[in-house]
């Protein structure tokens, strides 16, 4: 059985079409795809993140335990400030990508998505330490809103239900928290935005709330043709264990500048930050009809360097987009696999649609 969030029955009265998603049920979208991303290009939408984990590490040993534990260093953080990370492996293989943020120097927050959930926790109780409690958050629920009106929106909304949180001024990946609702401004979309965890009994008034705002209400779907608009990596497609975070166009999560942290993977990754991996991620479209899928094979003058590892219509750009994994660099054109046929395609720029490029 999947798990039901705490908006199921919102989402069931917004006649939303529910699938499952890494157990939980889940809208893929309210009617329409095109139009619940455009809404996050042009205005705001809302999603149910509810499926994020979260847990706390806590302890006199945890910036210490997070900077031999994430490729990025958290010791560049300050009390309300957030990145995002990896965990890998000793070969560098991703276990899982998160978001962490410091509360103080004793405390920090992570999300972890719900399809690594077992495995990330598992890997992070055999690699505890004296000194560290894993602290699980429960009976939270998670609105992201996302979009050019987004923050505005969202502090309307909360205060609209009596809580104060001011936004306006809350920095990218930075975050802010009262209480039990705990609010962070990441724009995962490509676009600016919050993600607000609450107590899960809050859901749903937060959510009519923002819908009162004319705050459009989205679902997978748009979330994912909005990422990869933004050419963000997704964990399982882009992202995986079998590769680094340099063969997954997020080599922006390795942090080599102190030469004295030991990090789980250092080894590989520092020289791979270096000189490239064994593999690059590059930005394709299609030429013509047909759509980029995940596993297309991409050849280069007949021979395969590589496979799509996400593709789909991009609504801005009007055409099939897709992120592409391969085993050489180039320029200009290649060919992709589409149903069955080879059919041209050219690398293009990353990301696919710049912030703010929709509005322009």
């Amino acid at each position: 059985m999947t798990i039901q969030t705490a908006l199921h029955q919102v989402h069931l009265d917004g006649a939303a079409k529910l699938v499952d998603f890494s157990g939980f049920s889940l809208p893929l979208h309210y009617g329409s795809v095109i139009d619940e991303h455009q809404a996050v290009r042009e205005s705001a939408g809302m999603f149910d993140l509810s499926h994020l984990y979260i847990i706390e590490a806590i302890g006199h040993k945890a910036t210490h335990w997070l900077r031999i534990l994430l490729s990025n260093d958290v010791a560049k953080l300050t009390d309300g400030h957030g990145l995002y990370s990896c965990l890998c492996r000793e070969d560098g293989g991703v276990v899982d990508d998160l978001l962490v943020f410091r509360v103080d120097e004793y405390r920090y927050r992570l999300y972890i998505d719900a399809a690594r959930r077992e495995k990330t926790l598992a890997w992070i109780t055999a690699h505890l330490t004296r000194g560290v409690e894993i602290v699980h958050i429960t009976n939270t629920a998670v609105v992201a809103v996302q979009g050019p009106d987004a923050v505005g929106c969202a502090e309307t909304a909360i205060k609209a239900l009596g809580l104060s949180l001011p936004l306006a001024d809350l920095p990218r990946f930075a975050a802010r928290q009262d209480g039990s609702w705990f609010v962070s401004r990441t724009g995962y979309t490509g676009e600016d935005g919050v993600e607000i965890s609450l107590p899960s009994h809050l859901a749903a008034a937060l959510w009519q709330a923002l819908s009162a705002l004319d705050v459009k209400p989205a679902g997978l779907g748009a979330r994912d043709t909005l990422r990869l608009e933004a050419g963000f990596s997704s964990y399982g497609q882009d992202i995986d264990e079998r590769h680094t975070p340099c063969e997954s166009g997020i080599d922006s999560t390795i942090d080599i500048d102190d030469e004295k942290r030991p990090f789980v993977g250092r080894e590989v990754l520092e020289d791979q930050k270096m000189f490239g991996g064994q593999f690059f991620q590059i930005g394709l479209t299609l030429d013509g009809p047909g759509m980029l899928r995940r596993g297309a094979a991409v050849e280069l003058v007949g021979q395969t360097i590589g496979s799509i590892t996400s593709g789909s219509f991009s609504p801005v750009r009007g055409a099939s987009i897709g992120l592409a994994r391969v085993s050489r660099k180039f320029t200009g054109s290649c060919d992709v696999t589409v149903r069955g046929r080879l059919q041209p395609a050219r690398i293009t720029s990353v990301p696919f649609v710049p912030h703010g490029l929709a509005r322009e």
